[in-house]
């Protein structure tokens, strides 16, 4: 009973505080509309937002420059240049470029640069291999080093709050390296199994060869190290080498998404006892190196591919700008790949390689264009992989595909692998790292940077005629041919040098 009366006293109370109601709506809501708004909030009593106050002068707009981030070039008395690009981002790339590479090997030291990418990050004067591996885990960071024929790199990737930390163990691991006789003895016979695997690929073997054949003196040197030579390498001969091409005017420190003014605090005073010049107080000479061409043949009669690869010289290398601009843009005009791509089915399909060479021929498994450039000269050519069994006809039709690029393309194809040749270099350099390692690597070619707009400018720039005039050059030099597999059904070189 007294429950149901509270009910009721309620029920009462409730319908006379909410009063009448129209269209549903209690009138007490209806009211506080006038007053809040229907949601709740205040209804303005002044003029509508969206109309400027009388009287009010606007503020003056602020606008804020966009583009991309220049490259900013500084060279400090160590001969030391320190280059970078403050590109976007949490992560900041980092890179020490050298001017070293097999190119300088001689036979007493044949293979230390590759030995060198091996031992990096495995100590130095002041950290043991330990030590590195911890630092690095501590600041987030990944480090890694490669060696080229000309070149040399050490990189380290980092939080960009953690740059100081990563750029004093990346000088200190490039300038400073300690070479433990057991730390060499323990990377040694990693490199021995590395090397038992490398002779088996066909790949690596053709890459050393086609190299060795087509050059005399310093590109003509073994990219990968011997397993004589192995042997030979020891601390002192590797400390020799870090000090004879390891100074100043030799190094570039690179950074992507970095300050520039902050990297070149970080170096001076890590840089600022790097020796100009070697121990010998003479500047390292210039290697020469001569293009011959010839022919490398590896036989492997039991296997059931075999592979070509069909090259020119291309006289100027990178240091020739306007033609490799050229070279680049007939890599993509003759594009290529292979018969089956899991990445995605019908990449490439326009290119000429896959229309001539691969598209009804079932027999083709690879065939793509070969570009192997260097500061002042390169190789320029196509390199081909099928059954062994139609080695007769491989050359022959390498050979129609360069010579046909010389009598003229359709402007149609040329456009289309000007665009191809355009976005490759443009997505390629949204990865820090990248940029990078351009930075690095342009600063010890040029001296300075080149931008990516000038470089696609000359990419668009490129005519039928450029092609013409840059592949008749190229075909003149004479030829060099690697093969491996069947090298028998392969014709003669001189045969080879008359179908040009």
């Amino acid at each position: 009973m007294i429950a149901k009366a509270f009910r009721n006293l309620s029920r009462a109370s409730c319908a006379q505080i909410m009063g009448s109601t129209t269209l549903g709506v209690p009138a007490t809501i209806q009211s506080a509309r006038h007053i809040f708004g229907f949601f709740g909030a205040p209804e303005p009593s002044g003029p509508p937002l969206t109309e400027p106050l009388p009287d009010i002068l606007a503020p003056s707009p602020a606008y804020l420059e966009t583009g991309p981030p220049g490259t900013q070039l500084t060279t400090l008395s160590s001969g030391v240049r320190v280059a970078t690009e403050a590109t976007w981002g949490p992560t900041t790339a980092l890179g020490v470029y050298v001017d070293a590479g097999s190119i300088y090997e001689n036979e007493t030291n044949a293979g230390v640069s590759h030995l060198l990418e091996q031992m990096a990050f495995k100590g130095t004067e002041h950290r043991t291999f330990f030590r590195v591996v911890r630092e690095t885990e501590a600041f987030g960071g990944n480090v890694f080093a490669s060696s080229s024929r000309e070149q040399m790199g050490y990189n380290v990737d980092c939080v960009r709050t953690n740059t100081a930390e990563a750029v004093e163990l990346l000088l200190d691991a490039v300038l400073k390296p300690k070479f433990q006789p057991w730390d060499l003895k323990a990377q040694a016979d990693k490199i021995h199994a590395e090397l038992m695997q490398l002779s088996k690929n066909p790949a690596f073997i053709l890459q050393e060869g086609l190299h060795c054949t087509a050059y005399e003196g310093g590109l003509g040197r073994p990219l990968v190290l011997t397993p004589e030579a192995l042997h030979r390498l020891t601390p002192e001969v590797m400390e020799e080498f870090v000090a004879e091409h390891f100074t100043g005017p030799r190094i570039v420190l690179s950074g992507s998404g970095v300050e520039h003014s902050e990297l070149v605090s970080l170096a001076q005073d890590m840089l600022a006892d790097i020796p100009r010049n070697p121990p010998s107080g003479k500047p390292v000479p210039k290697v020469p190196s001569r293009y011959v061409g010839g022919e490398f043949r590896h036989p492997a009669l039991d296997s059931p591919q075999s592979t070509v690869v069909l090259a020119f010289e291309f006289a100027g290398g990178w240091k020739d700008v306007k033609g490799s601009v050229d070279v680049t843009v007939m890599q993509y005009l003759l594009g290529g790949g292979s018969s089956f791509s899991a990445g995605g089915p019908g990449k490439g399909m326009h290119s000429r390689l896959f229309r001539n060479i691969l598209n009804g021929n079932p027999w083709i498994t690879n065939c793509q264009a070969l570009g192997s450039l260097f500061n002042e000269t390169g190789l320029v050519g196509i390199t081909c992989t099928f059954e062994s069994a139609a080695v007769q006809h491989i050359v022959p039709a390498l050979s129609e595909q360069l010579i046909a690029i010389a009598q003229g393309v359709p402007e149609d194809e040329l456009e289309r692998a000007k665009r191809a040749a355009a976005s490759s270099v443009l997505m390629n350099l949204e990865s820090k790292d990248v940029v990078c390692e351009d930075i690095g690597r342009q600063v010890l070619t040029y001296g300075h940077r080149k931008s990516a707009a000038e470089f696609v400018e000359a990419i668009r720039n490129v005519t039928v005629a450029d092609l013409q005039r840059t592949m008749s050059k190229i075909l003149k030099t004479p030829p060099t041919v690697a093969v491996h597999g069947n090298t028998r059904g392969v014709p003669r070189y001189d045969d080879i040098c008359n179908m040009f």
